[in-house]
């Protein structure tokens, strides 16, 4: 990188150069970001960032091809987000047209800038212009999967996920004259994409931390549970006493039910959970519900040791005795800093060993080839 200043990439990227020489440069870029050093050092330029954000408008396809791929992997680094964020209206007006050929390339590159907080409140910002109809007209993409006839647009799910994250969009989110949430919920078992399942999960894990709204996503107005339940259950069979105590949904399942493949989305799924069981009326649903019986039966079969960790301290939650008076909102029990300190270094400790199992797991399945 060092034989090629950033300054000399620049002349090469400019509007008015040479077709071949521009072509043959941004696909250069395109290949530098692919490495983590290079990232960093294109993402402190950003004259250079502007210039590819520039290039997607070019007239070549390939080349304004290469200039969405740099900019989706330079959106990683914090870096590189003042001048990506001056390009946000122009991506979400892309995003947004059922027409734009390229809004995959947009949907992964907005999806990657909006992971860092700041990011995703000015995404958000610019989306709420009312030329581009807000997070309304975001849901509503996400909901139509014909929506762009030339794009999957999969990548939606984690840029909603990701500014879930927010307040003010989780206001949205679970507003009850919208039935947004309502929506949302039959993507949690939507096959053809892991990518877009998992972003809707993460967004109703992040909505479950808004206890005060626990009671109504447990309600029949909303049922939340089944469908956070059901892609964790497999084709067991239950005695009767047990199979009437689970919602419906999940009763007398088929010999080839599947549960969800993902071991992430599993735990994720886990997590929402655990969010619901923070306040007593809501340990008390989820636990009439049955929920004890499928978390059973997936102890017994899950191999991912976070996901295991994840279920065995759900089901405590279950099992266990309530909180003292007092202590009932588990989210709002303050926790003694030498406290928490302790249970941040126990979760360290868990995450190590849970990465050296799935090390020795990877070397014993490569042993076994």
């Amino acid at each position: 990188m060092a034989e090629q200043p950033t300054h000399e990439l620049l002349d090469f990227l400019r509007p008015d150069t040479r077709v071949d020489l521009k072509d043959r440069a941004t696909h250069y870029v395109m290949g530098l970001t692919g490495d983590p050093e290079g990232r960093q050092l294109l993402a402190s330029e950003p004259e250079l960032v502007s210039a590819l954000l520039a290039l997607t408008s070019d007239r070549s396809p390939c080349m304004a091809t290469d200039a969405y791929l740099a900019l989706i992997n330079l959106a990683t680094e914090p870096a590189a987000h003042g001048a990506l964020k001056e390009g946000l209206p122009v991506l979400l007006k892309r995003l947004l047209d059922p027409a734009f050929p390229m809004a995959n390339e947009v949907c992964t590159l907005l999806s990657n800038l909006s992971r860092e907080e700041a990011s995703s409140r000015a995404l958000l910002a610019a989306l709420q212009q009312e030329s581009l109809g807000g997070l309304p007209a975001l849901v509503d993409a996400f909901c139509s999967e014909d929506f762009n006839p030339e794009a999957s647009l999969h990548y939606l799910g984690p840029l909603l996920s990701n500014l879930s994250q927010l307040p003010e969009a989780r206001d949205f989110l679970l507003d009850r004259s919208r039935c947004v949430v309502q929506r949302l919920l039959p993507f949690t078992q939507y096959s053809r994409s892991s990518i877009r399942r998992g972003g809707v999960v993460g967004t109703l894990r992040n909505c479950c931390f808004e206890y005060g709204h626990h009671e109504w996503l447990l309600s029949e107005d909303v049922d939340l549970l089944p469908f956070l339940l059901l892609p964790l259950a497999g084709p067991e069979e239950f005695p009767e006493d047990e199979m009437e105590r689970l919602p419906l949904d999940l009763q007398y399942l088929p010999a080839e039910k599947k549960r969800e493949p993902d071991p992430d989305i599993r735990k994720m799924l886990l997590e929402a959970i655990m969010l619901l069981t923070a306040t007593k009326p809501g340990r008390r649903l989820v636990r009439e519900k049955g929920t004890y019986l499928i978390l059973r039966e997936l102890h017994k079969w899950e191999k991912d040791p976070g996901v295991l960790a994840a279920c065995e301290k759900l089901i405590q939650v279950l099992i266990g005795d309530e909180p003292e008076a007092g202590m009932e909102n588990l989210l709002e029990v303050e926790i003694p800093a030498e406290v928490e300190e302790q249970l941040q270094r126990l979760d360290l400790e868990e995450e190590e060993q849970q990465q050296q199992c799935r090390s020795q797991a990877s070397g014993s399945e490569g042993l076994q080839r």
